[in-house]
Parts: C-alpha cells; structure tokens; sequence
C-alpha cells in the first residue's frame, strides 16, 4: 500500500544568512532543528525564472510559487506576460484597450494601483507605458490613484516613486492636457484587500478613488511628508489622502469614465474590480455609482470571470498535480486559514475555482481574523494544526497539504519579536503533525513557496532598514519518513520539482512537460 502524504508548506520561510534579521534562525524551532539534523533535505529556487518572473532579480511571491508547487511546470507569469504583451504591443491591439481610449476621449481616464517595481502586484514601467500610449492615442485627461508599497520595496521608498511618476505625468501635461495623481493611500489600509478578509478597505479606498472623500492635500509628496509625520507609519500603513484644486478633489472617477487597475496579481485585486464590474454589488454603499469602463491588467480569476475585461491574456495551466492523482482515485485535503486558502486551493490548481473532482477532494479554509498580524503572530497556526490532524487521524485522505501563512503575513509586518514568535508557532504545528505521522504512518514534506521572515532588515549604503519584503532566499525541501530511507539528487532545483516528487512517492508516473523528481 502506498503511504499517505502531507505537505507542509511555510509560507515566507526561506535560508537566511543567520544574523540579527534572520527570523527563522533566531526563533526557537527545535522542530525544524531535528529535521535538518536527521533527514534530506535540499534547497529549492522560488524566485525569479524558476517561477516563471522576467529574472532572478524579482522576487517570487506566494501565487507563483503555489501555481509552481502545483503543476510540476515553469510558466510565464504576471509581470512577464505584461511586459512582453506591452513590448510587441499586443496589449494596445486588443479590443479592451480600445474601447477604453475610445471612451477616455470623452471621458476621463484613470489609472488605479500599486505604486513601486516590487514587480509582485504591479511595476511602475507598466504604468509609464499605458500613460504614454494614452497620450499618443489622444487621451487629454489622465488621472493616477496611486497605492503606496512599502511591503515589496523598502518600508519607506513611495517618494522615490512619486517623483518618477510626477516628471512622466509633466512631461505628458506639457502641452495644456491634464495628467495628474488624484489620490492615494498605503495598500494595508485602502482597496487591496483580499479572499474578503476585510472589506472595510475596499470601501475606503472606494470613498477615495471614487467618491474624493478624505483628506484634501495640494500633492503626492505633501500628503505623504504630512501623514508619515503625523501617523508615523510605513508607506504600507499611511492613511488614504485625496489630491485637491480650489478646495474640491482634482478628479474623482466619475461614472462613465475609464478606469485600468494596473496590477497583475489577482489576489488583491479581485475585490475592487468586484466593486466597480458588479451590478448586483453589496458589501457596501457605492453612492450614486452607475457604471464605468473598467478594465484589469489580467483576468485575476477566470472562473468566476473577475474582472468582466482585462487587457493581457492569462497563462492557460493545464496538467496540474491534482489533475493527475485525480486520475489516479488519489483522495486529496487542502486547509489554510483564509489568508492562504486560495493558494492551496486556487493558486495551487493552475488559477482555477472550484474543484478537479469534488469525490475526491476537501477543502477547509478557517477564517482569519481581521487583526493586524503583529498583535496576534500565531495566527491560526493552531486551528490550521487541529484541522490537520483530524484530517489524518480521519484515514479518509492520501494527499493532504497545508499553508501556515505565519512567516509571510507577520513577515511583511516589519516587527521583528512579532516575527520571530510566528515562527515558534509554525514550529509548534509542525511537531504536532509529524508526531500524528508517526503514528499513523503518514510521510511529511516540508517546504515553503518563498522568502520573507529570513531576512526582517537590509543594509544599503551604509544604513541598516527594515525589510518587509519577500527575500531572493531558496527555501527547504525536507523529506520525513521515520520507516524508510529516501536519497535526494544533487542539482538546481525550484519549487516546479515539487509535483514531480510527490508523483514519484506515489509511484505515478508524471506529465512529460513536467520538471524532474528530486528523488
């Protein structure tokens, strides 16, 4: 009889360098300790090419990393596809962008999302393309909201950007035309909400974007000076402001108007485009919205069809890991809390809602609470545990994986101690579980999808800052089986060898697209 598997996936764990920002390696984590100590273990790629990003110098991120995880394959992602679809000008020829200039013209055109090159939701070139595009195509009113980052570029770098933006949007209003930034606010507290773990933020941001209600400033860089001051946040966590001209917000998006969201990744973007494509939309009071032309940069879910238009073509992933032990009568388990549930559900099954085949497949999200992640750095670490190991002591299962988001979302956080306790929790589960394994007869993979909480700070030119973004750092590929002996193969290898090796476990043989066993 083939022995039943788990994975554990960390999220944001990876190899740090072992000093005063590595998060993993100051935590206590005698768990993770003894595996490295008595079982194989190598160390994945996540970032960069082998998940399909433009190169290495882009960090990878929790839904490339679970769509690689999940289908064995490396395949062109987010800002690749943008960028090449914007560089052969495929994106310019579709329809959608069409209609969108064709409307602008009468209308107005807005330019709503992340501001930075963190290249995880968005990257600021893309936008500079659309706006000069705009322009050649005669748009004479253009309007950027414009949301800070903080969190996949230093903690403090959104005047870095705003000046970039400001000398393209001068350059573009040179001859009398209107190309302007019109509001703002961090992504932590306006509009980039996700898996609907807080709508409140979609609705501020909308009463920004979309209505100008908020705090009137004469620019970018004021609004920003002032509320950093005040409020003594990170670009993250500022609050929202709105761009005014004579004592009245400068361009609110106004029903009829254009409106491109310009991030790539779905996850935070999915919400928003619910807000402005939805007739039937009632999380919150739109006011007296009627409609506009609205368009995403991809489609962020192609189930349920969100956005209704979008302007680069998604990656179309076919033979996936659960595709192929659903054909093999392979019973199958995913639980994470819901700030991960779409990755070990969504994400990891190639971009798609719903299930391969509901006989064979369970799925459990636990709700998050809406809490800031460094107040509460367990998380449901502990209700994500229980779920699992009722799920194995169930025998009901062959295949079960699960996402602790402690290293990730804490991570991001910037708060260090907060960090380094979410650690210890993940570690706590991760006893557990491989206790329940050796009883039950259960052999335990232990991975993560990328770096954070091993590099919390970073020196440049001398000064030491903190680091909130995803690290560049490979990741762990540990196999536990106390009954038997496993060898891993010396080589480079990414989180698409995953699948393969889980395959090879089970004795089937994989998809011939698929990258190779580590085994």
């Amino acid at each position: 009889m083939r022995k039943p598997i788990v994975l554990v996936i960390m999220d944001g764990v990876g190899r740090g360098d072992g000093g005063s920002g590595d998060a993993v390696k100051l935590a206590r984590t005698p768990t993770l300790d003894r595996l490295f100590e008595t079982c194989p273990y190598t160390w994945l790629k996540a970032h960069g090419t082998a998940v399909g990003l433009p190169s290495d110098e882009d960090m990878g991120n929790s839904e490339v990393g679970h769509n690689a995880l999940g289908c064995g394959q490396i395949y062109p992602q987010g800002a690749k596809l943008v960028s090449e679809s914007i560089s052969g000008g495929a994106l310019f020829e579709s329809a959608v962008w069409k209609n969108l200039v064709a409307n602008g013209k009468d209308k107005a055109m807005h330019f709503l999302g992340l501001l930075s090159d963190g290249n995880v939701h968005s990257h600021i070139s893309h936008l500079f393309a659309l706006l000069r595009r705009a322009k050649a195509e005669g748009i004479t009113r253009a309007y950027c909201h414009i949301l800070l980052d903080g969190r996949d570029v230093p903690a403090t770098s959104a005047l870095e950007y705003v000046a970039q933006l400001e000398d393209v949007l001068a350059e573009l209003s040179a001859d009398g035309s209107d190309y302007r930034i019109a509001s703002g606010g961090g992504r932590m507290q306006i509009t980039m909400d996700r898996y609907e773990a807080d709508w409140s933020m979609v609705e501020r941001g909308w009463r920004t974007h979309v209505q100008g209600i908020g705090r009137g400033f004469a620019n970018a860089k004021e609004a920003i000076e002032t509320l950093r001051s005040e409020s003594n946040c990170i670009d993250q966590d500022l609050p929202p402001f709105v761009i005014t001209r004579g004592g009245a917000p400068l361009a609110k998006i106004a029903n009829g108007d254009s409106v491109i969201l310009f991030n790539f990744r779905g996850d935070r973007a999915q919400e928003i485009s619910i807000a402005f494509d939805r007739k039937d939309f009632d999380k919150f009071d739109r006011g007296d919205y009627t409609g506009v032309q609205f368009a995403g940069m991809l489609e962020y879910d192609g189930d349920l069809k969100i956005p209704a238009h979008y302007l680069v073509q998604p990656p179309v992933i076919q033979n996936t890991l659960t595709e192929l032990l659903c054909k093999h009568n392979i019973r199958e388990y995913a639980v994470s809390e819901t700030q991960k549930y779409g990755h070990v559900t969504y994400f990891w099954n190639g971009n798609r809602s719903g299930k391969v085949c509901p006989e064979l497949e369970t799925y459990e999200e636990i709700p998050s609470d809406v809490i800031p992640f460094e107040n509460a750095p367990a998380m449901k670490s502990a209700e994500i545990t229980d779920a699992m190991l009722k799920a194995m002591h169930s025998g009901n299962y062959d295949f079960l994986r699960l996402n602790y988001p402690n290293g990730d979302m804490v991570g991001h956080t910037g708060v260090m101690q907060a960090v380094i306790t979410a650690m210890e929790c993940v570690d706590a589960g991760l006893r557990k579980i491989l206790d329940a394994a050796d009883k039950l007869g259960y052999l335990v993979l232990i991975t993560a999808d990328h770096g954070n909480a091993d590099q919390m700070s970073e020196t440049k030119k001398g000064k030491t800052s903190i680091r909130t973004a995803h690290s560049l750092n490979p990741v762990p590929f540990i196999v536990y089986d106390p009954s038997q002996s496993h060898t891993l193969k010396q080589g480079a290898f990414g989180l698409a060898n995953v699948a393969p090796t889980i395959a090879a476990l089970f004795g089937i043989e994989k998809p011939h697209a698929w990258e190779e066993s580590m085994l």
